[in-house]
């Protein structure tokens, strides 16, 4: 018989921790959440205090009542959910549900799923914080007061099955804003001119910067011509400056850094790295003897810190491993977000000695990939800094002035473990220049002027937005992952080349948020309101009184919305075309993933299917058709004109809206390997714009 009951949220984790605590421990698992609000109510007393109204969820009864069993064969109960708002909160509840004193040693928290980490925590438990679970209380009321008021008129006025939502709303905002800019946006013409040289008979390249006196924007093709003009024969060297450049290794993850480098660099979306990353904390079987180990430490946290012992473990390793001028030297300060709550540490291997090599046969592809992330990247962040040689040469010729920059890594330091990705992929390229001297002439193999335009700013990957969020204050590691999620599943907004692109259902929603709820999309406002929520639970502030200051401004916003909002009638169009089942007329239909073709006849014929997607751009072959997604019979997308077969222009790469600014002809985007490249369809005309993510 045991003596003690400890509770947890996951089965799996229940099974890890009970081989570590022994015979005398039974551990249970609640399963996540155990009382919420009710779904079919507010739940909700915004005349007492925003009192929640708090029922077991549905299909938890019996895990409760298993609980409440085992509860009354033990001496005492410990309760071990997650160590963050969540699992304080959930915590709360299980007391509650169990008649256990909130103030009584029962609750227990760990970073990390080992054996040393678990019987240390059991040695300090502490009563509950209720400055945490106020936290996430206030969160979660204040997400039902706007999701549970906004809704049911986006349900009256547009459409059922919509929702609004602080997080997601501001979300929706970033992207539909940038679609604007991309809209909006006209290129703007620059040049450069690009010099071919060579010394000893070492070839390098140098650009055209100015002047001794000042840097200068070469802005049309007239300009270039008189620069072009002033050139002689000889360029000579005029000044030569060597320095020697530190690069230092990035910080160990967070949650957010770990989905954006996860995004760039194994291609997975935020909700599948965040999947992989619970199995990897909860617990996976390594051997017999050991069992079921937490690979990782905690893995929703915004915090950089390192424990000391881990930190220990790690230069060890890289003494032993590459030698004690790979091993840091100086103690790394890193800079704390003001937004940074700091309540763990960054996220990490839980054993720097179980390398990715040794886990091959043990975790799948996907897990063994994010792993060795987690633990290279957390590798390198002990190592020593990159010391990087690097040249700035200047040519000067008539008084105008080439810059070549060149550089070469002296030690790689961190580099020889892990480089960090970037969203744009323009890691700096090593270029080795020839030795030169002030006063030494170079030959000139070339000059090349190029012509450029300036570019939009790039549709939000989820790597992009989430780092955005997180600039922002809008949202804590927990939330980025479901609400990207969210957002997509709402139809608000859809992936096209793994950017966000908004829907017309995500426009309408956004316009009426933004006329009747401005505050709820203001990014100031949402950002202010997560400082409020962390004053709660650092115990500054009172959540009644967070809760009371918004709802009172937020409640008359609500009526004036259901009494002057007009409904929004999204029409059915017609599609142009008759059901091939009964002949009536075939009509555009707006449902959760976007538009699709119904025949008018409904509920008496249910046909529908598919539509040609248009995407905004004129056909460059009969002038008058539009050009439409279409699918090949292999179901390869391609692209053609609306009024096929009348105009058979077909094209499987797609075509955007604005024309090439050098002939005027059709631009499209071409895919490559990685990422897209805007290129002109016109086989005399070389325009092309640099390749995006």
């Amino acid at each position: 018989m045991a003596d003690y009951l400890v509770i947890v949220e996951s089965p799996a984790k229940a099974k890890t921790i009970e081989r570590y605590l022994g015979k005398k421990y039974k551990v249970k698992a609640s399963i996540g959440h155990v009382r919420d609000l009710p779904r079919s109510q507010m739940g909700i007393d915004t005349e007492n205090n925003y009192e929640p109204k708090y029922i077991t969820i549905r299909g938890k009864g019996p895990v409760l009542q298993e609980l409440k069993t085992a509860a009354k064969k033990v001496k005492k109960i410990y309760l071990a959910a997650d160590p963050d708002r969540e699992g304080e909160a959930i915590a709360w509840h299980l007391a509650n549900a169990l008649n256990i004193d909130t103030n009584s040693d029962c609750r227990v928290v760990f970073n990390e799923i080992t054996k040393e980490a678990i019987l240390e925590s059991f040695k300090h438990p502490r009563p509950i914080d209720m400055d945490l679970v106020d936290a996430q209380q206030a969160r979660r009321i204040l997400d039902r007061l706007v999701g549970y008021n906004i809704s049911p008129i986006l349900w009256k006025k547009v459409k059922k099955g919509l929702s609004a939502g602080r997080v997601q709303s501001v979300a929706l905002r970033l992207i539909i804003d940038r679609e604007n800019e991309i809209k909006n946006f006209e290129p703007e013409e620059y040049w450069s001119i690009e010099g071919q040289f060579e010394k000893g008979k070492k070839q390098f390249e140098a650009n055209f910067y100015g002047t001794a006196d000042e840097k200068i924007k070469l802005t049309n093709e007239q300009q270039v011509k008189e620069i072009l003009s002033k050139l002689g024969e000889a360029f000579t060297v005029e000044n030569v400056v060597k320095k020697e450049r530190k690069r230092n290794a990035a910080p160990a993850f967070t949650t957010s850094s770990l989905q954006q480098e996860a995004a760039r660099k194994l291609n997975f979306r935020a909700k599948k790295t965040m999947m992989l990353a619970q199995q990897l904390y909860e617990g996976i079987e390594i051997n017999k003897k050991e069992g079921a180990v937490g690979l990782i430490t905690y893995m929703r946290t915004d915090s950089t810190r390192i424990s000391e012992a881990a930190k220990a473990d790690a230069l060890n390793y890289i003494e032993t491993k590459y030698g004690q001028n790979y091993v840091a030297t100086e103690e790394k300060k890193t800079k704390k977000q003001t937004n940074s709550q700091d309540a763990h540490e960054a996220i990490r291997p839980t054993s720097v000695m179980r390398s990715p090599e040794e886990l091959k046969a043990i975790l799948s592809r996907d897990q063994l990939r994010l792993y060795r992330l987690i633990w290279e990247r957390f590798i390198a962040s002990q190592m020593a800094p990159a010391v990087l040689d690097t040249v700035t040469v200047d040519l000067d010729n008539a008084g105008i002035r080439f810059r070549a920059n060149g550089s070469h890594v002296k030690f790689p330091g961190f580099m020889k473990l892990y480089i960090e990705g970037t969203d744009d992929q323009t890691e700096e390229a090593t270029k080795l220049l020839p030795e030169m001297e002030v006063g030494d002439e170079v030959k000139t193999l070339d000059i090349l002027p190029k012509q450029h335009f300036t570019q939009p700013p790039p549709r939000f990957s989820e790597a992009r937005l989430v780092k955005t969020l997180e600039e922002l204050g809008i949202g804590r590691p927990s939330t980025y992952a479901p609400t990207l999620d969210t957002i997509q599943k709402r139809g608000y907004v859809q992936l096209d080349a793994k950017r966000f692109v908004p829907t017309e259902l995500g426009e309408i929603v956004h316009q009426a948020t933004l006329e009747f709820f401005p505050e709820i999309i203001n990014i100031e406002f949402t950002a202010k309101m997560e400082q409020d929520l962390d004053a709660v639970e650092e115990g500054i502030k009172r959540w009644v009184e967070i809760i009371d200051e918004f709802y009172r401004d937020f409640e008359p916003r609500v009526k004036h919305a259901d009494e002057v909002m007009e409904k929004i009638e999204i029409k059915d169009e017609p599609a142009g075309e008759d059901c091939e089942n009964c002949g009536n007329p075939m009509v555009y239909k707006l449902g959760r993933y976007g538009k699709f073709m119904a025949c008018s006849n409904f509920p008496d014929c249910r046909n529908t299917k598919a539509i040609m997607k248009p995407i905004g751009v004129k056909c460059p072959s009969c002038k008058e058709g539009e050009i439409v997604e279409r699918k090949s019979k292999t179901k390869r997308l391609f692209y053609g004109c609306n009024t096929y077969p009348e105009c058979e222009f077909v094209s499987w790469d797609k075509p955007i809206s604005r024309p090439c600014p050098k002939c005027s002809a059709l631009l499209v985007e071409k895919k490559l390997k990685k990422g897209v490249q805007i290129q002109c369809t016109n086989s005399d005309c070389d325009y092309e714009e640099a390749p995006s993510e």
